[in-house]
This record gives structure tokens, sequence and C-alpha cells, in this order.
């Protein structure tokens, strides 16, 4: 008689100490899993309940401006040093993982316009309405004393916004004018000029250093070529621009903020249209800024309210506010990608995480493969109407849900105004114009 045995190994499921997990062989045939499906789905919708549970983005504040922020920069390799400027002229240095202000400069007389910070970090640049440019150490000299300038340059008109080329040497400056400066020298050595009564915004490319990009106060976002003598090309809005942020990943997309509540990014080869068009604040939006991965950005509104958006998606994924928040002049993504720094009005920086339920500190191995996990289940059964509406619903003020209705009823009825007069027009008479395409009116070279 033959006998036949099952051999296995201890080693593949014995443990070998008391903490050790019992190693479980599993059969992946379908046919022996009938409701995987079905356990998966809820899975994810209890995914989706947890990180509603656990979303608490707000990380504190950073208090000691007494005025207004208008503008920040951030450290290129510190990524707990960041500087912010304000509306009476004063410069702080901060640390973020301290939450302290380690430096006070009183250093322009009026708003702080701008700041940049060079690519060496050794020092960095201001700009505001007392028509100077400053340059100031990184790192003083002598604390205790009162801090000087390393050089000043007086110019002309009021710089409203400053960039620095993220390799050389030079900086730019745009007021009634865009101007390339050199540390050397007082003077600029070029000047861009097209007609423009006022630039209020200007930055360089991060992949493409000799590109600039700026937005202008008669609607305008022209883009200019270090290498040459005259602006590239110029494209017109319905509304006027007020900041502008290059994709760190990809060298010709850009976003720009409008005052039409919406955000818009262009690709720099066809300007005719843009990419994608970004609706979800409902007043005019003041500042952007992308992440590192380039994926997504961040917009800082007259709302009072910070959203992130996927760079491929209209709608955005999250909503940040706080109660005694005010209109958000400047947002910024740190450098890791786990934090966004806001600046607004009632003279507070705010820290919040990119990701609202995420966990701070190291994750461990089964933590993190848990959280991969069920990050693909919400991914598969996103569509799902339970999961969809929990994804994606938020708490808002009761002005913003209030004017959120109000915009959705006023675009509905100009839809529906437009329907009517193309049914009862002749064919053709009223063409069809895509959303994308309806708030560019031309396009200049």
């Amino acid at each position: 008689m033959k006998v036949k045995l099952l051999c296995r190994n201890p080693d593949e499921y014995i443990r070998e100490t008391k903490k050790d997990i019992h190693k479980v062989p599993r059969n992946y045939d379908p046919a022996l899993h009938p409701f995987e499906a079905a356990r998966e789905y809820t899975k994810a919708l209890n995914a989706s309940k947890l990180d509603r549970v656990f979303a608490k983005p707000f990380l504190g504040s950073l208090n000691g401006h007494r005025d207004g922020i208008h503008c920040m920069s951030s450290h290129p390799s510190s990524l707990s040093t960041i500087l912010s400027g304000a509306c009476d002229g004063e410069i702080r240095q901060w640390d973020l993982a301290k939450r302290t202000c380690t430096r006070t400069i009183n250093a322009h007389e009026g708003f702080v316009r701008g700041l940049t910070v060079t690519p060496s970090a050794e020092s960095f640049y201001s700009c505001g309405d007392d028509k100077i440019i400053k340059q100031w150490r990184m790192t003083p000299e002598n604390p205790s004393e009162k801090e000087e300038p390393t050089h000043t340059i007086i110019g002309k008109t009021i710089y409203e916004g400053i960039s620095h080329h993220w390799r050389d040497n030079v900086f730019a400056t745009c007021g009634q004018q865009v101007d390339i400066w050199n540390v050397d020298r007082a003077e600029p050595v070029r000047t861009f000029t097209w007609g423009v009564d006022s630039i209020s915004h200007i930055k360089y490319n991060h992949i493409e250093t000799h590109l600039l990009a700026a937005t202008a106060s008669d609607r305008s976002i022209m883009l200019y070529d270090m290498r040459g003598s005259n602006p590239l090309r110029k494209v017109i809005l319905k509304l006027r621009s007020n900041a502008i942020a290059w994709n760190p990943m990809e060298a010709f997309i850009f976003t720009v903020a409008n005052e039409d509540y919406n955000l818009y990014t262009f690709d720099m080869r066809n300007l005719k249209e843009p990419l994608n068009l970004h609706m979800d604040h409902v007043s005019a939006v003041l500042d952007v800024d992308y992440s590192p991965t380039g994926k997504e950005f961040v917009s800082g509104s007259y709302d009072k309210s910070i959203r992130i958006f996927p760079i491929e998606k209209g709608r955005s994924r999250e909503v940040y506010h706080a109660k005694r928040m005010q209109r958000v002049s400047c947002v910024k993504w740190s450098r890791d990608n786990k934090y966004i720094l806001s600046g607004s009005d009632e003279t507070n920086i705010r820290i919040w995480k990119a990701n609202a339920s995420e966990k701070l500190g190291v994750l461990k191995p089964r933590e993190r493969a848990a959280f991969n996990e069920v990050t693909k289940l919400k991914e598969k059964f996103v569509h799902h109407p339970k999961v969809r509406r929990i994804i994606k619903h938020r708490h808002v003020p009761g002005m913003i849900y209030s004017a959120k209705k109000e915009h959705a009823i006023i675009k509905e009825s100009r839809k529906r105004k437009e329907h009517n007069r193309r049914v009862h027009s002749k064919p053709g008479a009223v063409p069809f114009v895509a959303e994308k395409k309806k708030h560019v009116v031309a396009e200049l070279e």
C-alpha cells in the first residue's frame, strides 16, 4: 500500500520568537474567495470614514508680526527655515521645528513686496514700496547689533515682486518694467517692456532657468527669455492674474491665480487655451505654489481659505480654513512635501499638513503596508456613491457655502440662457464655446 505524505518545512510557519507573526499559507484562486469584492468595499468605506475622523490638518501658528503677511520665501536647503515679509516693512526669519522667530529686521518703509533667497543660501533679497532693493545675510555676523544690508540698490519706481535665478547670480524685479540685475552692478543689465502700466508678480522657471513669467495689470501673462532682447509671448485673460507658479517637474507648465475665482494651468507651447481650469474658490485667488512633486498645488484666496488642487483635476481635493483666519495673501508648500504654510491679514502664519489625516512621525512597516493597501482600495472604489460622498464632503464656513450655492445658480442660469439661444437660432448662429476657451481673450507674439 502506498501512502502519500504532505511535507512542510517548519521554518515557513513556526515563529522564531513570540513577537513574530504567524505565516499563514493562502490560496489566491478567485473561486475560493467569492466575497472578496464585498470585503474590499467594506474596508474602503471604513478607511474613508476614518480619514475624515482623523483629519486634523492644522498644526500651529507663528505669531509675532504686527501687520498682515504679504510675502514668504523658503530656504533652498533647510526645511525648518522660512522668511516672511509684512505690510509694515518688517522681515522675520522663523524656525519651523521650534515655531519661534529667530530674527527680526526692520527692512523697508511700507510694504515688503517680495522676498527671494539665493541658491547658495548665503543671502536673500527684499524689495518694497520705498523703491529700494536690499541684500541681507542669511546668518547675521553680530546678532546683538542693529542689522544693516550688505548691498542696497535704489531704484526709480516701486518694485512689486522679485525672483532669483535658480543657478546664476542674477535676479529679476518687476514694477513698471521687468529688470534683470547682477549683484555687482547698481543698474539693471537688461530691461524688458511691453506697454504695461504695472507688472505685479514674476517668477523664474525651475528647469529652463533662462525663462521668466510675469503677470500684469492689463490682465496679461507675459513670458520672457533672458537670452533674447524682446519678450516672447503674451496671453490676455478676461480678468487680472495675481500670481504665477511654474511646475518644478515639467518645464513648460505653469499655473496662474486669477481674479475671477479660478486658477488656470497653461502649457507655454500652446497658449490659445489652458490645459485645465480649476474652480472652487468663491473669491479672488491671491497666491499659488506647487508641491515639490509637481502633481499638486496650493492656492490662497480672498475668501479666507486655502485649497489643494491635483494638477489634472478641475476641483480641489481639500479645503483648509480657520475661525480667525482672514484673507490669505501668500501660501508656500514645504520642500519635503509634507506641510503647507499660509500667511494672512490677521498677522499669523499657519502651518498645515499637506494630507489632513496623515500620521506624523515614522511609520512602522506594518503601518505603511496597511496605509498603502487602503489607499489602493479607496482608489478602486472612489466612484461608488457612498465612498465618493464621504471623500468629497467638507465642512466650510457659511459665507463660502452660501456663495458657492449662489455661483452655481448663476452658472446654471447662463448655461440655460445660452442653450435657449442656440435652440431658437439658425444652425451655427450661436456656436458652442468650451469653458476653457471662454476666459482667454487674445494671444500676442
